[in-house]
């Protein structure tokens, strides 16, 4: 009897098991992360019931959930309960101490950059939106602080900015001749503007996208503190530009857009792949494969509209950002468009408001493609609109094409994987980036 009992107790929990949920994430039952918030998302079963530490989980029709939880310093003991089993998961969050970072003032010292399209920053931060410019190898600079792993850069009496250390090399010698200014000159094509200035050694710029016309400054700190050389050049509406530098002479170049649609070159950048997998879904699908499905169906619209039409990968290959821009480049690309799938970051889990559909972009030139994409797209998918935002994604931040990065989804949104995962999700989503490109093409101000 005895026996027996122990055989049907083991059959129940081997049931119960089976039956149980599947998490995807977390993928250990004890971990130690960095981070305020820990996600739970996967696959219930059945007609399975959740919660995690005694909160009820939401379960979309498909099965998928997800939820966060907030963590304090230290160990973290989560328990997460189902109709047919428990799981325990115990998390160690570190704690991080913010320290201030002193500012250190010093004496002017001469720094020459190191590497080309080394940023010249408004802050001492390595992120955000903080570029002014990308400037040249050998462009000789003024340093007179430091703050972190920053050197603050001395442009005019009005103007500083902020670069890395590791990017630049300090010279001890002491100053030699000042550049000198050789001359400017200037043409003017059909569809673009172009004006040079040339000095006898690469100098700082910074450039400013206006309302009206795009405003390039050039700097000659070891002159004076007032050398200062403007040259503004009117832009269309729509317009891409670009900086070019040989030995002291800078190209300054902004182009309209073409307006013959068989000129006119989209580059198709699918996501992540190889094994870069990119987000992982509530139900284990991966970013990658969803990403190069819409590619492929939006490469076939936009060939049928007129576009030409290039990709970055048509297969499961693996590229790095650098890869993907230098395509962009030699393509001679107008429009940049970069497919992706979201996930949520370090924040509380709101699957009402974490979910849809986003369009980023990085420079102005790029916000109204933006614009009309997340419109057509939402509308095309019946998505959640997520809005157009700013954000300083390498993809998109080259000035010579108009880029955008669209988020079609939410891969960990419960609500959303039931969208992903059907059958013509991404014949939809390509539909709707396609009439959004084909609008923007062909819209007048």
């Amino acid at each position: 009897m005895k026996r027996l009992f122990l055989l049907l107790l083991t059959l129940l929990l081997f049931v119960g098991s089976a039956r149980s949920f599947e998490l995807i994430m977390p993928n250990e039952k004890k971990s130690m992360v960095n981070t305020n918030y820990a996600f739970f998302f996967g696959r219930a079963k059945g007609y399975e019931t959740i919660s995690i530490n005694d909160e009820r989980v939401y379960i979309a029709p498909n099965g998928a959930f997800a939820h966060s939880v907030k963590l304090k310093d230290g160990e973290n003991r989560i328990m997460v309960r189902s109709t047919y089993g428990m799981q325990i998961y115990n998390i160690y969050k570190n704690t991080i101490e913010n320290q201030e970072i002193p500012m250190e003032e010093f004496s002017k010292r001469k720094a020459i950059v190191k590497n080309d399209n080394v940023p010249l920053r408004s802050t001492p931060v390595d992120a955000g939106l903080n570029r002014m410019s990308h400037l040249y190898e050998g462009t000789h600079l003024i340093v007179n602080g430091s703050k972190g792993s920053f050197y603050r850069v001395f442009l005019s009496k009005n103007k500083e900015g902020w670069i890395a250390k590791s990017d630049v090399m300090l010279v001890d010698s002491d100053y030699d001749s000042p550049a000198e200014f050789l001359g400017m000159d200037s043409e003017r094509f059909k569809n673009a503007m172009i004006q040079t200035i040339t000095f006898t050694k690469k100098l700082p710029f910074t450039i400013e996208d206006n309302e009206t016309e795009i405003l390039f400054r050039v700097y000659n700190p070891e002159l004076s503190e007032d050398s200062v050389y403007n040259i503004n050049i009117p832009k269309p509406e729509k317009y891409v530009y670009s900086v070019n530098s040989e030995n002291g002479k800078y190209t300054f170049k902004v182009n309209k857009l073409t307006e013959n649609i068989n000129e006119c070159t989209v580059v198709i950048d699918a996501g992540h792949g190889g094994r870069e997998k990119g987000a992982i879904g509530c139900l284990g699908d991966e970013e990658k494969n969803i990403n190069l499905k819409i590619a492929l169906e939006l490469e076939k619209l936009l060939k049928e509209k007129g576009f030409n039409v290039v990709l970055t990968r048509g297969y499961d290959s693996e590229l790095s950002l650098k890869e993907r821009i230098q395509i962009a480049k030699d393509s001679g690309a107008d429009i940049f468009v970069s497919i992706h799938l979201n996930s949520i970051s370090d924040i509380p889990m709101n699957i009402h408001k974490n979910r849809g559909t986003s369009v980023y972009h990085f420079n102005k030139n790029s916000k109204e493609l933006a614009e009309y994409v997340k419109k057509s797209t939402t509308r095309s998918l019946g998505s959640h609109d997520d809005g157009v935002r700013t954000a300083s994604l390498a993809v998109i931040r080259p000035t010579e094409y108009i880029g955008i990065l669209v988020e079609t989804a939410y891969m960990t949104n419960p609500l959303d994987s039931v969208l992903y995962t059907s059958k013509d999700f991404a014949q939809r989503a390509a539909q709707g980036i396609c009439n959004g490109i084909t609008d923007y093409f062909y819209s007048e101000k």
